[in-house]
């Protein structure tokens, strides 16, 4: 789960996949818009627009931008 064909970290450990830092960034998001903002409409909203900007950013594009995005995924960006 944390290892991600050897790499390593400039902290001498293994890497993260792309889709664990996503999920920590997600996380710290949330967390700063509770200590901003507190419980309530605004922080839902926030929540939202953090967990649907790159869902919505990947459904605009066509299939062969999907296909390219998924090609350079797979082959590791920079690399």
């Amino acid at each position: 789960m944390w290892e991600r064909r050897g790499e390593r970290s400039a902290f001498g450990g293994l890497g993260m996949s792309p889709v664990q830092k996503y999920a920590i960034g997600a996380g710290a998001a949330v967390l700063l818009s509770l200590i901003i903002f507190g419980t309530g409409w605004i922080t839902l909203l926030v929540v939202l627009g953090v967990v649907a900007a790159p869902v919505v950013g990947y459904m605009m594009l066509d299939p062969s931008q999907r296909e390219r995005l998924k090609r350079a995924r797979r082959r590791g960006i920079g690399s």
